[in-house]
């Protein structure tokens, strides 16, 4: 069994990594995805983008592994109005992202506890 929680955590700090370096090299796939009452969204795009990557760092090394699975976990509460805006669009920004309505609540509702849960893991010193 610690063999593939070893492996869940270097896809989890893997995936990060790449998302939060994504948020650098398509920002116009993030920026429509941000509800209006969000202030600076180009800035909180940055500042999303450097949090996974660098919690996606800590996720790796033991002495900071627990702190960076708490900060992934308050990082995906606070991506928490993303996905209700999305939902609140009926999981379509025109002129960029365009999904079934479903797709918004699956993301809400399955994927982001999933990927809470996922943390959760490495909250716990191992």
């Amino acid at each position: 069994m610690k063999k593939i929680l070893r492996i869940s955590l270097y896809v989890m700090a893997i995936l990060y990594m790449l998302a939060g370096l994504n948020h650098f090299l398509r920002p116009q796939s993030y920026l429509p995805l941000m509800p209006p009452y969000i202030p600076a969204p180009e800035l909180m795009n940055y500042l999303a983008g450097i949090a996974e990557v660098l919690l996606g760092l800590g996720l790796i090394f033991k002495a900071t592994r627990k702190w960076s699975a708490w900060g992934v976990i308050l990082m995906l509460l606070a991506f928490l109005p993303v996905h209700i805006y999305f939902i609140q669009v009926d999981s379509c920004i025109e002129n960029s992202l365009c999904l079934p309505p479903w797709a918004g609540w699956v993301r809400l509702v399955l994927i982001h506890p999933v990927l809470l849960g996922w943390a959760f893991l490495f909250t716990k010193e191992r």
